[in-house]
């Protein structure tokens, strides 16, 4: 068996494994003070500009980059960087 096969068939033993996707559109430090005033119509000012591209982590651990758009009345992510992909000779 040569290795790329052992490597795919190795590899299909974690395809269906579930993993926690996270996108990050920004964040902020707040003062348990102003969280508790939060309500219903309170706007949050992130650390990240606009036009900022936003963070796409699988379980903790950063992968790609990407903008935010708006597919139907949903938010999806539109994968604009990978990171650690090999460049294509």
């Amino acid at each position: 068996m040569n290795a790329t096969f052992e490597n795919q068939s190795n590899l299909s033993l974690v395809l269906d494994v579930p993993v926690s996707l996270t996108i990050e559109l920004g964040g902020c430090k707040l003062p348990m003070r102003e969280v508790l005033q939060l309500n219903i119509g309170s706007v949050v000012q992130l650390d990240k500009p606009a036009d900022a591209p936003v963070e796409l982590s699988v379980n903790g651990k950063l992968i790609a980059r990407g903008e935010v758009v708006v597919v139907e009345d949903r938010y999806g992510v539109k994968i604009t960087e990978v990171l650690g992909q090999p460049v294509a000779a």
